[in-house]
């Protein structure tokens, strides 16, 4: 795990990836950098009336995230192993998704001002899961705004990310089949996705466990 210095956790709305980062950074004794995404303004009324909000929505969300990064790159100087549960450039993803083509355009012509310098992680893991599995997390953790989140859009969001990491080779990438796994309240899910973890030094790898194996 030495050579993992900085490890970045991807995939859809309620499939672990905050969870799954807290688990990995008290493991690891590594630094927490978090989304936070509940501190946008905007998120609450975006679900709300995604048409309505999702520029303003998307904008913060840049901002933010591009001031995560710098503090991302002030953080290797402190810390040997950091653990975050996004990537800069899930903000296209989402903005590809939510925004018509003219506040896309307006989104990429602030974006190319910003001059952004994302460090790249030494791993990516993806996890993955069915849209079923999604709405079911979504439920079961109880945030009030994100129960009016739609089969659709989780649809459009969970193609946009498989789209994305298709063609992905800009760091070492593990992607996890998360819906046959529980490493936050399964000492030996977590272990195994540890191990797996682990091994990955470079490429493309798959972590698609059998559920009847981890029983």
């Amino acid at each position: 795990m030495a050579e993992a210095r900085f490890i970045a956790i991807e995939g859809p709305i309620g499939v672990g990836k905050t969870s799954l980062a807290r688990r990995l950074a008290e493991e690891l004794d590594g630094e927490l950098l978090l989304e936070g995404a509940a501190a946008n303004p905007f998120l609450e009324r975006f679900y709300r009336d995604p048409r309505g909000a999702a520029l303003p929505t998307q904008l913060f969300f840049l901002f933010q995230r591009v001031q995560q990064i710098e503090d991302l790159r002030q953080a290797t100087i402190f810390s040997d192993v950091r653990i975050a549960d996004f990537m800069l450039e899930k903000d296209r993803l989402f903005a590809e998704v939510n925004l018509d083509r003219h506040e896309l355009s307006l989104y990429d012509r602030v974006y190319a001002s910003l001059d952004v310098d994302s460090p790249a992680p030494d791993l990516v893991i993806y996890l993955q899961a069915p849209v079923d599995t999604l709405l079911f997390r979504i439920a079961q953790r109880g945030i009030d705004y994100e129960q009016k989140i739609g089969r659709h859009y989780l649809e459009r969001l969970a193609e946009a990310y498989s789209q994305f990491f298709y063609d992905y080779d800009a760091a070492p990438l593990l992607i996890v089949n998360a819906a046959t796994i529980d490493p936050i309240s399964n000492e030996t899910h977590f272990e195994m996705l540890l191990a797996e973890i682990n091994r990955v030094r470079s490429g493309r790898h798959f972590f698609n466990p059998v559920i009847s194996a981890l029983a």
